[in-house]
């Protein structure tokens, strides 16, 4: 497990460190990333981020195109603020997401812990999407996440992991400030 586990951590810096680049070859390392997540996740019985692996994959490749052909008129996206009436959209479907995996999670799975694990599954899926959307607040969405997911992975040893995490959470930082930059807003 330790190599898929490496494995998946670098093509996860890879992946973000694009990300902050704003370059589209981030959606390509993140798949390889969450093909090899999945594994580890599955071994340590983090359900719930399991699965986030495989809808990271189907958004991995709605960002690909995205921000490869984007949404209106064929353009590629660029980057921008989040709306409040998205942002307000956003919160609602995060929580109705985190309530419903805590039940499904704690009903009929032998996970570990369900509702953390399903709280950041739900708050990774929000940031993964906004991201896709090239909205630039993604990064306090993942900052935010990546500090949680510290504790939950040093509380099942995943401590590779854990550091990943804890230098995604510094990463974020630095991609908000770039894409503030190259957002010009």
């Amino acid at each position: 497990m330790i190599w898929i586990e490496l494995g998946g951590a670098l093509a996860g810096l890879l992946s973000v460190w694009l990300t902050i680049q704003s370059n589209i070859w981030c959606w390509v390392w993140g798949t390889v990333s969450v093909l090899l997540y999945a594994t580890v996740f599955f071994h340590e019985r983090l359900y719930a981020d399991m699965g986030l692996q495989f809808v990271f994959l189907a958004i991995n490749i709605m960002g690909l195109y995205e921000w490869k052909y984007g949404a209106v008129h064929r353009k590629p996206r660029v980057i921008a603020r989040v709306s409040p009436r998205v942002a307000l959209f956003v919160g609602i479907v995060t929580a109705c997401c985190a309530l419903s995996l805590i039940v499904l999670l704690k009903t009929q799975t032998d996970a570990v812990l369900p509702e953390l694990d399903a709280i950041l599954t739900s708050c990774s899926l929000a940031a993964l999407w906004m991201q896709a959307k090239k909205y630039r607040e993604h990064w306090i969405v993942w900052f935010v996440a990546d500090i949680a997911y510290v504790v939950m992975f040093m509380s099942r040893m995943l401590i590779l992991t854990a550091g990943l995490y804890a230098i995604f959470a510094g990463m974020a930082i630095i991609g908000y400030k770039e894409w503030k930059v190259q957002g010009n807003t």
